[in-house]
């Protein structure tokens, strides 16, 4: 059975455990390349990490871009919404589908 892992700085990840999700406080970015890399080898479907954490690692999660699973999702943390996270969800719906079908720019993200 596949799991769902969070991963970023303990204050924004640590309330998604109540939730049943496995989580992953790391606080340097060298930490969270070692884990990311380890979670994407394991059985975890889904992926969260801050948006801090996924523009550190734009190279790793870059790589991960043409498999299936895990799909890696930023979510903004503790420290606000940088709009990186959408702004990634957008262009893997851009990909699947082949068009803007969410957005079409309306919510200030750039093509």
């Amino acid at each position: 059975m596949y799991r769902v892992a969070v991963l970023g700085d303990r204050d924004s990840t640590y309330g998604f455990g109540a939730l049943g999700l496995s989580v992953f406080p790391v606080e340097e970015e060298e930490e969270a390349r070692r884990v990311l890399k380890d979670l994407m080898n394991e059985d975890y479907a889904i992926i969260y990490i801050t948006e801090y954490f996924a523009s550190k690692l734009s190279s790793l999660l870059e790589s991960q871009k043409n498999n299936a699973l895990p799909v890696i999702l930023p979510i903004p943390g503790i420290s606000g919404n940088t709009n990186n996270g959408v702004a990634r969800i957008k262009k893997m719906v851009e990909q699947a589908v082949g068009s803007d079908i969410l957005f079409k720019e309306e919510v200030g993200v750039k093509k």
